[in-house]
């Protein structure tokens, strides 16, 4: 099934490396598209998109030296290394007015959820990010972007709360889908956060067998 939505959650287990070829195929449509695009994650995550994206035909030099594509490894926290909610959606709001500036068509971001919440590893804020995220996405058509979220680093309940806040999610490059599980902030209960089903669902993607 096709996805629209421009809010996708990617969920996978394992090295992210695996990861580089499918995120680097979306980087590359979006360029196309003339989205600036901005990857955030780890300094050897950001090498290593770097040379994928070498490898791939894009022209790293020149689409940075332009603007074009911000590959970052700067964790926007606020004093004691504690993730920000409205820092952080005021940093995202920042850069795509700088984007739509640069007479780009929107912003395309994509980050590791894990490095994205510093080292204090305190995931106690994210739904609320989440939530805050879809709701600024919504409000500009121009911003899109990928979430990730690594099973086998990340607490369950981080899983849960990462999959709900997402209207989409990103299979792989050539498949999205919409997210059955997805939940508005008036919708939430603690026990739909819970369910055996989102559990289930959850399992599915990280197994890559998606859900039917």
């Amino acid at each position: 099934m096709e996805c629209a939505s421009r809010h996708r959650c990617f969920i996978y287990e394992g090295p992210p490396s695996r990861q580089l070829p499918a995120l680097v195929a979306m980087v590359s449509e979006q360029l196309e598209l003339n989205n600036r695009c901005l990857y955030l994650n780890s300094p050897p995550m950001v090498a290593g998109m770097r040379s994928y994206l070498a490898a791939s035909g894009v022209d790293v030099a020149g689409e940075t030296e332009r603007r074009s594509l911000i590959l970052s490894s700067e964790l926007n926290l606020a004093d004691g290394d504690r993730f920000d909610v409205q820092r952080m959606v005021g940093a995202l709001r920042n850069a795509l007015e700088q984007a739509l500036d640069a007479g780009y068509r929107g912003l395309w971001a994509t980050g590791d959820m894990s490095w994205e919440f510093g080292p204090a590893k305190d995931f106690s804020m994210l739904l609320e990010y989440e939530w805050a995220l879809e709701e600024f996405m919504h409000a500009n058509p121009q911003m899109s972007g990928i979430c990730q979220y690594r099973s086998d680093l990340l607490p369950r309940e981080a899983m849960r709360h990462g999959v709900i806040t997402h209207p989409g999610v990103f299979v792989n490059q050539t498949l999205s889908m919409i997210n059955p599980q997805y939940l508005r902030p008036e919708q939430y209960t603690r026990e739909a956060g819970e369910g055996i089903e989102l559990d289930r669902f959850i399992n599915k993607l990280i197994s890559q067998d998606p859900p039917n």
